[in-house]
């Protein structure tokens, strides 16, 4: 078995990112796949399938295969239920931790003018976009959040430098 073979049937057998380390993991020692093999094996795959309805991406977590983009209306019907439609305030909230991250609460609510609701943090938490990463060293000491792999893998972002800039976060909030 060749190592590019064997990188193709992981890619195609987990439902998640697989980062070069796990990749590297996969083989033992004695069989002796490099970084720098497994780099250029996974450039042959992604090559192979250029002209395919699926691609191999790389994102924050690792390397994974998704059906195109321009697939996407028939593979949908796949399955029955409804996107997640989420609130304006929950989208908002988002947007500050990005862009301004890590952030506290209280500055979430500075930006935002109001407060922020104990449900949209919990289910930025339980969509796994956000995490508390410590608290801020100020007076009360409030916790902070920012975004995860998980919040970049599902944006198809391998870091936050992918995101369009903004001039001004308050500019970007009124569209």
């Amino acid at each position: 078995m060749n190592s590019k073979d064997i990188i193709e049937a992981a890619l195609l057998a987990v439902n998640k990112p697989i980062s070069l380390k796990e990749i590297r993991d996969i083989f033992l020692e004695e069989e002796s796949v490099s970084v720098s093999q497994i780099q250029i094996d996974i450039s042959q795959i992604e090559q192979e399938y250029v002209n395919k309805p699926v691609e191999l991406i790389q994102v924050a977590g690792g390397y994974r295969f998704q059906v195109r983009a321009k697939y996407s209306p028939w593979i949908r019907r796949l399955w029955q239920e409804k996107p997640v439609k989420y609130s304006k305030a929950l989208l908002e909230t988002l947007a500050v931790i990005v862009y301004q991250q890590p952030v506290t609460r209280a500055e979430i609510e500075k930006v935002r003018g109001v407060s922020v609701s104990t449900s949209i943090i919990r289910t930025l938490e339980e969509r796994s976009w956000i995490v508390a990463c410590g608290y801020k060293e100020v007076p009360g000491r409030p916790m902070q959040y920012k975004t995860t792999k998980a919040f970049l893998n599902d944006l198809n972002l391998s870091n936050l430098a992918e995101l369009p800039p903004l001039a001004s976060l308050d500019e970007w909030l009124s569209i």
